[in-house]
């Protein structure tokens, strides 16, 4: 019975543990702990079962990736003895799960499959693999993609279905639009070197133009997808899951994102990050966090730097979360839109617009957004704003965003949407047409009065 609960808790952790999946589960996470079990994406996070009114509960260890128990199913308790046969068996599952082929063995193979002429070069679409001639008869049944050429195989991102899941390794992938903005916006700032965690289509745009006589920009990939070893070398990617900041490959892997850091000959390194929108924005502050921690590891004697430069895009109405780890982010009014994603485009109007912005720890004012497209300085705010993004007297602010103009609420003392009303049962704008909450009951996880389970100050504990 104690196994059952746990595996129905552990389906449900991953979603139950951020104020940005509001749910009945009584479930926040405590973050990474020393000596934690690992399933197959690595060292699994702790989280702890609340109840109202009651701030302490049970701790239990869950896969720090998956937030669906269809994907990963790892539970345990906090205090639970686990058997030695069990630890095997769980060794074994861990090891049976990891990919077919090192990333060593797929650099070599990547080698001996440029090698051969454009007939026989094929890639397996079911087992998203590249294929070396003797292996064609292992996968005669299979769907074939036949004469890969060169330009195919620098731009892997293409080449490869993307992972849609998105609880646990969303990939929507940079429309061209954006990812030439960003990389132009990078060389702009003075940046040579790229730390681009979650961000292929990026690192295979600068990979491209590595070979021009003009461009000086570098990027190392730090990905939970290891399809990506078969396109790129140990020096250029790194098997690595954000939400537990583990590197698959082990010392050597953190060696070298460690090197990469390192900013010699005044190569100065930013990190860009996109993470899947629906990862715990605890557990992925963590990791980032402790990427600083290691980029701060490499500053020589004499810098005043405070932080890694860093662009963390996700979208808008994350905001409060991120400035809740990272006060000195600011969020920028730029849309970043996706090719694969229906509703994450750019040019669409009203709530259809992309919600996706850079959150970003450089000046503002530092931040050239294309007027082309619509984007203006503000003087007052000394930072590019859209333009339906108007400056608000009261607030003295450009209180925008989602793009459109919003209108400032005398009672609420602040700017809202438009289609937004004042609700004087709730004490707050809102909806014209909505179910009037009040919170006298108290919150569901720690049982005080005055906020909602979204709003609670301990889901932030981590």
């Amino acid at each position: 019975e104690g196994r059952k609960e746990g595996r129905k808790e552990a389906g449900g952790a991953m979603a139950a543990a951020g104020p940005e999946r509001p749910g009945s589960g009584g479930v926040c996470l405590l973050g990474p702990a020393p000596g934690a079990p690992s399933c197959p994406h690595g060292p699994a996070l702790l989280f702890m079962k609340t109840g109202q009114g009651r701030e302490e509960g049970r701790r239990f260890y869950a896969c720090s990736a998956c937030r669906d128990r269809k994907d990963c199913n790892f539970f345990q308790w906090e205090d639970e003895k686990v058997s030695e046969a069990r630890l095997a068996a769980r060794e074994e599952y861990n090891r049976n799960h990891q990919p077919s082929f090192t990333h060593r063995q797929n650099v070599d193979r990547y080698k001996n499959f440029v090698l051969l002429p454009l007939s026989k070069r094929r890639f397996c679409q079911e087992c998203q693999q590249l294929l070396l001639p003797a292996e064609w008869e292992k996968h005669s049944d299979h769907q074939f993609l036949c004469d890969i050429s060169t330009a195919q195989l620098k731009s892997p991102s293409q080449l490869l279905y993307p992972l849609e899941n998105k609880k646990t390794n969303a990939q929507y992938l940079f429309a061209d639009r954006s990812c030439q903005f960003l990389l132009n916006l990078l060389m702009d700032l003075g940046f040579r070197r790229v730390l681009s965690v979650g961000t292929p289509r990026l690192h295979e745009m600068i990979q491209s133009k590595a070979s021009q006589e003009d461009f000086s920009v570098r990027s190392l990939l730090l990905d939970i997808d290891f399809r990506y070893s078969q396109f790129y070398t140990e020096d250029e990617f790194c098997h690595y899951n954000m939400f537990n900041h583990h590197f698959f490959g082990g010392e050597a892997a953190r060696e070298t994102c460690r090197k990469f850091l390192c900013e010699e000959n005044g190569e100065r390194v930013i990190m860009v990050t996109d993470p899947p929108f629906g990862g715990l924005v605890e557990a992925l502050a963590s990791s980032f966090k402790k990427l600083m921690a290691m980029w701060k590891e490499t500053e020589k004697e004499g810098h005043d730097k405070k932080e890694m430069p860093m662009f963390w895009i996700f979208p808008y109405f994350f905001e409060s979360r991120i400035l809740d780890f990272f006060p000195s982010f600011s969020m920028m009014d730029y849309q970043v839109d996706y090719d694969n994603h229906a509703l994450y485009k750019h040019g669409k109007t009203g709530r259809r617009q992309s919600p996706v912005r850079i959150f970003t720890n450089l000046t503002p004012s530092m931040i050239v957004l294309p007027e082309e497209e619509g984007y203006r300085f503000c003087t007052v705010c000394q930072r590019y704003v859209s333009s339906g993004n108007q400056h608000c007297e009261i607030c003295n602010s450009c209180t925008s965003k989602d793009g459109r103009r919003w209108k400032h609420c005398v009672l609420c003392k602040k700017c809202v949407k438009p289609s937004w009303f004042h609700c004087n049962n709730c004490n707050c704008c809102t909806l014209q047409k909505h179910s009037c909450e009040k919170t006298d009951a108290g919150c569901f996880v720690c049982g005080k009065a005055g906020h909602k389970r979204s709003a609670c100050p301990s889901l932030s504990r981590a």
